[in-house]
C-alpha cells in the first residue's frame, strides 16, 4: 500500500492529468534532509591522524574539523619547532575561518533547489555534491604544503625529508609510524551526496513530466496558430 498523507489532494498537470502531491513534496523534504546532514557535519571530526613513536606509545592525535583542530597539537608543535616547521594551526587557516559560512551556503542552495522546478535543481545542488570531493583536495594541498616546509637551518631541518602525510591509512614520518583515517563528518557529508542524489532523482520523477506537458502544450499551440 503506498504511503500519501493526503490522497484526495492532487496536483493538476498543464495537459489535464493529475499527480499527488507527494509526489512534490518529497523531493523537497529529501534534500532539506541533506541540509540538515551538511549542518550536522560541521560539529564533528571530519579527518584525524595518530603518529606513533617508541617515546608516544599511545600515540599523537590529531582531529580535523571543519572550523578548528583537537589533540596533541601542542607536543606535535613542539617537535616540528626543532624542523622549522610552522605551527599546525596555521596549516589551513582560511579554509577553517570560512567553512561554517561555506556550509550554510551549501545548506541554503539546497532549500533554493527545492523552489525550482527545473534542471536547474542539480546546478544549485551541484557544490554540496562537491564538498566531500573539495575538502580531500584541499586536506592534501594543505599536508603537502605543511610537509613541504621544513627549514633546512634548523636544528634538524636536515634529518628529515620534505614529506606528505597520507590522507588514508598508514605512513611513516622520520621515527613516526602514522595512521589517518576519515571521520564522522566526512561520513555525515558524503550521506548528504548520498540523499541529495536521491532528492534530485525524485525531483526529476515529479516534475519532468510537468516539464513535458507544457512543452507538449506549447507545441498544440504553436501548431493550431499555424
Amino acid at each position: 500500500m503506498k504511503f500519501d498523507p493526503d490522497p484526495d489532494v492532487k496536483v493538476l498537470l498543464p495537459d489535464g492529468s493529475q499527480k499527488s502531491l507527494l509526489t512534490y513534496q518529497l523531493p523537497s523534504a529529501i534534500l532539506v534532509l541533506a541540509a540538515l546532514l551538511l549542518v550536522v557535519s560541521m560539529f564533528q571530526p571530519y579527518w584525524s591522524i595518530t603518529m606513533t613513536a617508541p617515546q608516544y606509545p599511545k600515540g599523537l592525535t590529531v582531529e580535523v574539523y571543519v572550523n578548528h583542530l583537537e589533540g596533541d597539537m601542542g607536543e606535535i608543535d613542539g617537535l616540528n619547532h626543532y624542523l622549522g616547521m610552522p605551527p599546525l594551526d596555521e596549516g589551513g587557516r582560511f579554509e577553517r575561518q570560512i567553512s561554517i559560512p561555506a556550509l550554510a551556503m551549501l545548506g541554503l542552495l539546497l532549500i533554493a533547489a527545492t523552489f525550482i522546478h527545473s534542471k536547474w535543481a542539480a546546478i544549485l545542488a551541484l557544490p554540496a555534491l562537491l564538498w566531500p570531493v573539495i575538502f580531500l583536495a584541499d586536506l592534501w594541498l594543505i599536508l603537502y604544503t605543511y610537509g613541504h616546509s621544513i627549514d633546512p637551518e634548523s636544528a634538524l631541518g636536515g634529518a628529515i625529508d620534505p614529506f606528505t602525510p597520507p590522507i588514508l591509512g598508514t605512513g611513516k614520518i622520520a621515527q613516526f609510524g602514522t595512521v589517518a583515517e576519515l571521520q564522522a563528518g566526512f561520513y555525515l557529508a558524503l550521506a548528504a551526496v548520498a540523499v541529495i542524489l536521491v532528492g534530485l532523482w525524485f525531483h526529476r520523477v515529479a516534475y519532468k513530466p510537468l516539464q513535458d506537458a507544457r512543452k507538449r502544450i506549447k507545441t498544440q499551440e504553436q501548431s493550431a496558430a499555424s
